[in-house]
């Protein structure tokens, strides 16, 4: 090959190599939205006044930028007494995330909520909990067993305390003992 074909080889491949540079420099960096965080076996506590209110345990959490959570693997959390030294409920999911925007809690999958004062057990497919309100609700269908009376009470949608010391179904159903005032 002579020197002239040669030469002209280079520039080529070196207005080629310019070239793709230039093309780099125009594309626009593509803004990454994956987690700024990941975290493994995760306990998280809440406390008022010094006693404990709620324990949250998961076994991986991703933290973002905006501050949101997801928890794609198992949550356990124990809503505990006034005094923090004993727990009331526990709750059960297949999976949650956290809004940072309105400070929410959400729960999916599987969702099991167990009362040991009032021997309740709740069941549903998704649970939202506010720890300013202090609040749990949800949308979707519920079910209720009492076991001191053996009672079994469905519905739509529920209101309940964090603790669920207090609950109310929005549109219930099922079959239920009413006592009679006399």
């Amino acid at each position: 090959m002579g020197s002239k074909a040669l030469s002209l080889m280079s520039i080529v491949l070196l207005s080629w190599l310019f070239m793709a540079c230039e093309d780099d420099k125009n594309k626009a960096a593509t803004p990454y939205n994956g987690p700024v965080e990941e975290v493994n076996d995760v306990r998280v506590l809440y406390s008022e006044k010094g006693n404990l209110k709620v324990e949250m345990k998961t076994p991986k959490q991703f933290r973002y930028e905006n501050e949101n959570k997801i928890f794609p693997d198992t949550i356990n959390i124990n809503f505990f007494d006034d005094t923090g030294s004993s727990v009331v409920t526990t709750l059960r999911a297949d999976s949650g995330r956290y809004d940072n925007s309105k400070s929410l809690y959400v729960v999916k999958g599987n969702v099991r909520v167990v009362n040991s004062k009032t021997q309740e057990r709740l069941a549903t497919t998704e649970l939202y909990w506010n720890p300013n309100t202090k609040k749990v609700y949800t949308d979707k269908a519920v079910t209720i067993e009492k076991r001191m009376t053996g009672d079994v009470v469905k519905g739509i949608g529920l209101d309940a305390e964090q603790d669920f010391s207090q609950t109310s179904i929005r549109k219930p159903t099922g079959i239920f003992s009413i006592e009679a005032p006399y």
